[in-house]
């Protein structure tokens, strides 16, 4: 069963993790997540950061510990995790390794509607989607490549973005069969499935939209 958060927003989660380390101000944990590729799987903008910080405190997840100034730079509020923010931490990420939960991709209710579009104009943009995948999925290897190597990362520590990776290199493969099935009429059958969008062609109605009765 999945529990009410305190704070449901993932950035959250996020900065609970930080703290679990050591404790630190929102800057240094914008810093460490774009080291770390974390932004890849959680929205991150600083303001954002920043409510959720302002919120997690008021709901005694995380406290100030200090203030610190460094140099000219404005005073830094350096904030710890509380015991009842490393019981939130742990409940949470439990639920989120243990239940899998029902996701709404927009390329899923693309495809529920796949017959909208003629056969061809379907195999088109799905071949254009192989392309935007093969270019996207190199880049993905490549950027956890360079961030395991320069920040010397084991894999336990970026396993979210090969486990994004994977996904990404499963549906190219997968969209690749499914240009090959449409083309070879293995998904249904394109004479049946062209007819439909020639009953709707504009040449089947007379002027003004009207059925032409002659």
């Amino acid at each position: 069963m999945v529990s009410k958060r305190k704070v449901s927003n993932p950035l959250a989660l996020a900065v609970m993790a930080l703290l679990f380390e050591r404790p630190m101000y929102p800057y240094e944990m914008v810093t460490l997540m774009r080291e770390r590729g974390k932004h890849e799987t959680v929205r991150l903008r600083y303001s954002s950061l920043y409510s959720v910080v302002v919120a997690m405190e008021r709901e005694g997840l995380i406290v100030p510990r200090e203030t610190v100034r460094e140099g000219r730079r404005p005073e830094r509020t350096v904030y710890g995790i509380t015991d009842a923010g490393r019981e939130e931490f742990r409940t949470w990420l439990r639920e989120l390794l243990r239940e899998p939960v029902k996701e709404y991709t927009q390329f899923a209710a693309g495809l529920s509607f796949l017959p909208g579009l003629p056969p061809e104009e379907a195999v088109a943009l799905l071949e254009e989607r192989v392309r935007h995948l093969e270019e996207e999925t190199g880049e993905m290897r490549s950027s956890l490549e360079a961030t395991m190597e320069q920040w010397k990362l084991p894999r336990l520590f970026v396993i979210e973005s090969e486990h994004e990776l994977m996904l990404r290199e499963a549906e190219l493969g997968w969209v690749r069969k499914l240009v090959e099935e449409i083309e070879a009429g293995e998904l249904g059958n394109l004479t049946e499935w062209r007819a439909i969008h020639s009953e709707q062609s504009p040449m089947s109605t007379g002027k003004g939209g009207e059925e032409n009765d002659a």
